[in-house]
């Protein structure tokens, strides 16, 4: 019974990121208007056509109002927090710590999505999640993460400009590590700014030979560093440190 509560909640809360994702880079309110509306069509989403991942499949991926199509985008955001709702759930059970990394994955999955598209990182949720993380904490961990994992970024990204002579890190991805580090503490803010870089290596490699783009989105593979620490950050330093873990 719990489990499915989890991940009803998951599918919910995976409904209410995808306003956040499509209406913040807009500019716009995720809580006017309050209901759904097709980005074709204006049309208001009624509450029988707006049931996470069910409507999708009845309504075959097409607006009742105008046709137009529904991107998969939408089911996959539900899904995927649904599926880390349940994680989180699995791993450290009902407490204070799961509903402390939810909140963390629901800003990081929000800022990734939002980083691909648009190629911006949201202050409402990069500032938002720091003063959330500290919040939460409330503890010289969660402000040396913030100060650590910001500052660590950013001498990078400065690094960066004076070696390339242009922009090699943005302020939102100095922003989303110091969310991180709010959360997670400086230890695993560390390991997420190291880990990082295995993520995006392939992908940069890729993007770089297709479409001769030199810049890519890198929230994303900050989120996935951060997601992975939450869950095996012990394990993964311990290999490769056994003598001090």
């Amino acid at each position: 019974m719990a489990i499915a509560i989890v991940l009803i909640l998951g599918l919910c809360v995976g409904s209410f990121l995808n306003v956040c994702i499509y209406r913040l880079p807009l500019g716009k309110p995720v809580n006017k208007p309050p209901r759904s509306f097709c980005p074709r069509c204006d049309h208001v989403i009624s509450w029988y056509d707006n049931i996470p991942i069910v409507s999708f499949l009845i309504l075959r991926a097409k607006c009742r109002s105008c046709g137009g199509r529904i991107s998969f985008v939408y089911p996959f955001v539900e899904l995927l927090t649904a599926g880390a709702f349940f994680s989180l759930y699995s791993r450290f059970g009902l407490g204070f710590e799961s509903v402390s990394y939810a909140v963390l994955s629901c800003g990081l999955i929000v800022a990734t999505f939002v980083d691909l598209k648009h190629r911006i990182i949201p202050d409402e949720v990069s500032i938002g999640g720091i003063i959330a993380g500290f919040v939460f904490n409330h503890n010289i961990d969660s402000l040396l993460g913030i100060l650590i994992g910001g500052g660590v970024i950013y001498l990078t990204g400065l690094l960066g400009d004076f070696i390339f002579k242009k922009e090699t890190m943005g302020g939102g991805d100095v922003k989303l590590l110091a969310m991180i580090g709010a959360f997670l503490g400086y230890k695993k803010a560390l390991f997420t700014f190291f880990a990082a870089p295995f993520f995006g290596t392939a992908v940069g490699v890729y993007i770089l030979l297709k479409k001769k783009d030199h810049t890519i989105p890198y929230g994303p593979f900050l989120s996935l560093a951060a997601l992975v620490s939450i869950f095996w950050y012990e394990p993964i330093m311990r290999l490769i440190f056994p003598v001090y873990f």
